[in-house]
């Protein structure tokens, strides 16, 4: 059974590719229902770290598959995670300062939907196995397919866009979830990473070949990119592992690109073991710098990402019970100069601090800077 989620972070993450500065109009040819022509925007650059987007008629082009997934797609980590890190694949591929992103057009949700189902006599395209009869975890066929992403990447033709470039992004489950009878317990089973990666592959050959079948597809390049999600209860996201690059006409995949990435949360769990004592220590000195001055705090907690085994980015994350604004702005201060202090350096970090009305305040810092820049919010 698949389902569309709406997910809130698709709404974040748009306003921070887009950001809004500006509109160039780019041509108007193109007939709406009410007689009028068509006119295509972009949104404008505020720099170059993000994509223009594109507007038609005022509006933005929003994806025609966006939030289709399999039905046991739970941890929204995994959806954050596989759309953030997408977006920085493409990145490496298809420059922001040459290209426009267009959220995906060319695969319809009902599309979708079959490609993430099991093959069957009814459902020729599913990209999932033929469901066994066997419910023993030994013998079982599990799903390894469960999200697809489309990021459609163009390029200015005078003063008409044209599609230039393609990214899909595969998330194959690490964990398959089932029920024996329909109102029964859950079952898991855990799918190693032999497993992942070679049907991960395999998928994505097919779905090359599906997209070269396609005219506006035949003759652009176009990346595939495979994600492993992480379990249903985990408090990080899963990683992409490898994508690959196809040059125009390539039908198959002949070259894999491999990404060394991996999550982790902080503090780690007693039977975890972290990739950097050093960082473990700066955290911990961190947080409990902060818990001893202001002891109002429900956790705190980080999420980090190592590539290649060096921090490539961390979010911390400080629930608070704090109710005075003076405390709220106290607190922000002085995190300020702990952050500085006492978090691993040359990475990009990021700080909210929030409690069970919304957020407080929020710090960041990019990487290879030293200062941490703050912002307190207000009410009137």
């Amino acid at each position: 059974m698949l389902k569309k989620a709406i997910v809130g972070i698709s709404i974040i993450l748009s306003g921070f590719m887009l950001a809004a500065c500006g509109v160039d109009n780019l041509s108007s040819d193109t007939n709406s229902s009410s007689g009028s022509k068509e006119k295509t925007q972009l949104t404008g650059q505020t720099n170059s770290d993000y994509y223009q987007g594109v507007i038609k008629n005022g509006r933005y082009r929003t994806s025609k598959s966006r939030g289709v997934s399999v039905s046991q797609e739970a941890n929204q980590f995994n959806i954050k995670g596989f759309e953030n890190g997408l977006l920085n694949i493409s990145k490496k591929e298809f420059s922001t300062k040459k290209y426009v992103f267009q959220e995906g057009q060319y695969l319809s949700a009902d599309q979708v939907e079959n490609w993430l189902g099991r093959k069957s006599s009814s459902n020729q395209t599913g990209l999932n196995p033929v469901k066994s009869k066997s419910t023993n975890p030994n013998t079982r066929t599990p799903l390894y397919l469960s999200q697809i992403d489309e990021q459609d990447f163009m390029t200015q033709s005078g003063k008409s866009l044209k599609l230039s470039a393609m990214t899909v992004g595969l998330g194959i489950n690490s964990v398959d979830y089932y029920k024996k009878t329909q109102d029964g317990p859950t079952y898991q089973t855990n799918i190693s990473d032999a497993p992942v990666q070679a049907h991960g592959k395999e998928i994505a050959n097919q779905v090359l070949q599906r997209l070269r079948k396609r005219k506006a597809l035949k003759n652009i390049p176009i990346i595939i990119a495979l994600y492993k999600q992480a379990s249903d209860d985990s408090l990080v996201g899963g990683n992409f592992f490898a994508y690959s690059l196809n040059d125009n006409a390539e039908t198959k995949i002949s070259k894999w690109t491999k990404i060394n990435q991996k999550n982790y949360v902080f503090p780690l769990q007693s039977n975890k073991k972290g990739p950097s004592t050093n960082d473990e220590d700066s955290f911990d000195n961190f947080k409990s710098t902060i818990q001893g001055f202001f002891p109002n705090l429900s956790g705190v907690t980080a999420q980090a990402q190592y590539t290649d085994g060096s921090l490539s980015g961390m979010n911390v994350n400080i629930t608070t019970q704090f109710y005075s604004q003076t405390e709220i702005i106290s607190f922000t201060q002085y995190i300020q100069g702990a952050a500085q202090k006492y978090l691993p350096a040359n990475a990009p970090i990021d700080i909210t601090v929030q409690s069970t009305e919304g957020i407080q305040s929020f710090l960041s810092r990019k990487a290879n800077e030293k200062k941490f820049s703050a912002h307190i919010f207000n009410s009137y």
